[in-house]
């Protein structure tokens, strides 16, 4: 069940795998109904409740993070226990995403009906005389297609790393470098660095960084890079450096 194309992409994303099935992202739904809970309790508590049976239901993998080689569990759901998991939210954003399947759900059914029955001669003579649509302008909208899923993708390995990366570094420059006061002052730095990432979720309204689009991890990198801690935060990092500096002088 991993080759997808798109067929949906109005609110959630609903992907058609090679053996025609829709589904979609567990991480991408979880995003988009806005729950306050961590994605693998929420994932867990929602399958459960629907009493969804994995490989039937929906299929898991493990994805390895390259920058701190971590593994990731991913979660691939069938569109009919999506629907049921956006049900359970009891919200206006979940009744939303409900009725978005829904009607996905119902488009396709109807589809497959049209598709299933005898074709008469008025629609064989417009299927051949429809024959001669380009066949380049068709795999034109595959690539695209496909280029599209993967820029809608959270970041992968590759993107995460060149963003803790930068938050590093920016933490590093704003803290006065590796040899300040302020650095070597953990819950100094670690307050430095928790407020930035806080910064990249409220820029981007996501719960996680590795929730940030592929497609915005350069602007993500900008965010970074022009990033001012708040006055609070600054007068600490400050005063903490200039009590090194006045050490140093009484010395």
């Amino acid at each position: 069940m991993y080759n997808f194309t798109v067929i949906e992409n109005e609110i959630v994303p609903v992907y058609l795998t090679d053996n025609g099935e829709k589904v979609v992202d567990g991480r991408k739904l979880h995003s988009v109904l806005q729950s306050r809970q961590d994605f693998s309790t929420w994932v867990k508590a929602r399958l459960k409740e629907c009493d969804a049976k994995e490989n039937v239901d929906y299929e898991r993998f493990h994805k390895k993070m390259e920058a701190n080689n971590a593994t990731m569990i991913e979660y691939i759901i069938k569109l009919t226990t999506a629907k049921e998991m956006a049900m359970l939210e009891r919200n206006s954003k979940g009744r939303e995403v409900r009725r978005y399947f829904i009607k996905i759900e119902e488009k396709y059914k109807e589809q497959t009906q049209q598709t299933a029955r005898p074709l008469s001669v008025q629609e064989q003579i417009r299927i051949i005389a429809q024959g001669n649509i380009d066949l380049e302008q068709k795999i034109d909208n595959v690539k695209q297609d496909l280029e599209q899923f993967k820029q809608d993708m959270p970041v992968l390995g590759i993107e995460e790393n060149k963003i803790t990366s930068a938050v590093r570094k920016a933490g590093v420059k704003i803290l006065g470098g590796k040899e300040s006061n302020a650095y070597n002052d953990k819950s100094l730095r670690s307050k430095l660095y928790s407020d930035i990432y806080r910064e990249l979720k409220r820029q981007f309204d996501v719960t996680t960084y590795k929730a940030i689009k592929r497609s915005q991890c350069s602007l993500a990198l900008s965010v970074i890079e022009t990033y001012k801690p708040p006055l609070a935060l600054e007068e600490q990092i400050q005063s903490c450096n200039a009590q090194m500096q006045f050490g140093t002088g009484v010395a």
